[in-house]
């Protein structure tokens, strides 16, 4: 992407690509969507696609692939064991990132359970700038807990901060002194930060980790699931970076690391995961999990034509066209929200959009689950269908107490290659009409709660009939709509 100058002196993110597939939607009406809503348990989850117009729940597994990527998978060396498409994935991994050995794991969840097994025991904690939901419910489920150590300005929505995902390296010293080395399963990185914003770290940062983590005897692990849009981050914003390639950056985050895994639905824009290291120690710790939860050695739980696609498309996020789509396309669809006035993260940041449902539903507590009751109703005034991060998103202690989330927001995801500029305006326009007649919104309750993960499969229902009055004013504005 580049951002194009028009004749009236705008800026526009300019794809530096064209479309040759396509695939049809559809736009239910306001009705059907409240229906759709309602045997969905009010979570944007389980609506089916069919029902949805702009998926914008995640970019996991949904990117478009290039045309590279889908030639590639014709080539795949469909063997259990030994097959030529792991040898040729792990060699573009030593190539950019420069480790030598390489886990492969069916997506970014199974390399955390592993990782957990493996390095967490009963009473151990693990330091981090910032949770995600399924890394904390592993670390949970093997007796650990997760310390969350970001700077002070991660949790402010409004600001000017260009690495909101950093941590604070002060609070990493105090709690290394506090807990002791032993008490320590190992410090986590996520580049960059899912459930804050998507808002990336700085490789000063990440240098200032690794040097107290390595002075402590510590494992530093990082999480490069989202390293795509981190990249395009660190080049623009950070001014160590601005001479170095992309490579070179890969590379050194992998030096500074003693483990890096992610789920290459993100990074690599298709379907599987991987762990890589150069540690030939904790290699062969974590290899026998992966037989055991994942496959055999050389596919690891993915398909090979998969894991064709990633090795393309990693090759790909070296292209600074390539991985800057995402990250233009946010910034621009938040700057038209702001001038619409509606609540968002700033600054932009990457993995998608984020709006602030506490500010934009200030008459939805949060104990009502407040993004929650803002994705569902985006979802009912739009066809468009966003993910809750927020009170949801956790899980309660095991007392049964439920800790109100840091922030309470709504990720409108924008998956690379993907959306055209006509349904991102879309998008906008409907949801700035949601913030005029924000008051009709009201507050969620449960109806079937799971105890683990509930956000992906709990039910819950409006604690009054809110949704109705949505669809009544919604019909008293736009009519039929299409």
């Amino acid at each position: 992407m580049k951002d194009v100058v028009l004749s009236d002196g705008r800026k526009l993110p300019l794809e530096l690509h064209k479309v040759k597939i396509v695939q049809k939607l559809n736009l239910p009406s306001a009705e059907d969507r409240k229906k759709n809503m309602e045997e969905a348990g009010f979570n944007t989850f389980l609506l089916k696609n069919r029902d949805v117009f702009l998926d914008m729940l995640t970019d996991s597994g949904v990117n478009a692939m290039s045309d590279l990527q889908q030639a590639a998978m014709l080539t795949a060396d469909d063997s259990y064991a030994g097959s030529e498409t792991f040898y040729r994935l792990r060699d573009t991994l030593e190539d950019i990132f420069g480790t030598k050995y390489f886990l492969p794991a069916h997506q970014g969840r199974a390399c955390e359970n592993i990782l957990a097994s493996v390095f967490v025991s009963e009473g151990q904690c693990v330091p981090m700038n910032y949770h995600f939901t399924t890394t904390k419910a592993h670390i949970m489920r093997n007796g650990g807990e997760v310390v969350e150590i970001p700077t002070d300005e991660a949790y402010k929505i409004t600001s000017d901060v260009k690495f909101k995902g950093n941590m604070d390296i002060d609070k990493l010293k105090a709690v290394i002194d506090e807990k002791g080395k032993e008490k320590i399963a190992f410090v986590r990185m996520e580049a960059g930060t899912n459930l804050i914003g998507g808002q990336p770290i700085s490789l000063d940062n990440f240098r200032k980790v690794s040097e107290v983590t390595k002075a402590a005897g510590l494992l530093l692990v990082l999480d490069a699931s989202l390293l795509g849009d981190n990249l395009h981050f660190l080049k623009q914003r950070e001014d160590i970076c601005k001479n170095m390639t992309i490579k070179d950056i890969m590379k050194e985050l992998a030096d500074l690391s003693d483990i890096v895994y992610f789920s290459a639905r993100k990074l690599g824009a298709a379907r599987g995961g991987a762990i890589i290291t150069s540690n030939e120690e904790l290699f062969e710790r974590m290899q026998p999990l992966v037989p055991l939860f994942e496959g055999f050695l050389t596919y690891g739980g993915m398909s090979v034509k998969e894991m064709e696609a990633i090795n393309q498309g990693l090759k790909e996020t070296l292209d600074e066209d390539n991985i800057s789509q995402g990250p233009q396309f946010i910034e621009f669809m938040t700057e038209k929200l702001i001038e619409k006035g509606v609540p968002v993260v700033t600054p932009a940041g990457g993995l998608g959009c984020h709006l602030d449902a506490l500010k934009f539903l200030p008459n939805v507590p949060q104990n009502e689950y407040t993004a929650g009751a803002l994705a569902a109703a985006i979802y009912i005034i739009s066809g468009v269908r966003g993910m809750e991060r927020g009170t949801l998103s956790e899980q309660r202690d095991k007392d049964g107490n439920e800790p109100l989330a840091d922030m309470e927001l709504v990720r409108l995801a924008l998956p690379r290659r993907v959306f055209t500029m006509s349904q991102v305006l879309y998008a906008v326009d409907r949801i700035a009409w949601l913030f005029e007649n924000r008051d009709l919104v009201g507050g969620l309750q449960w109806k079937k709660e799971p105890e683990i993960l509930r956000f992906f499969f709990g039910h819950l229902q409006p604690k009054t009939d809110w949704a109705s009055k949505l669809v009544k004013k919604f019909k008293e504005d736009f009519g039929e709509e299409l």
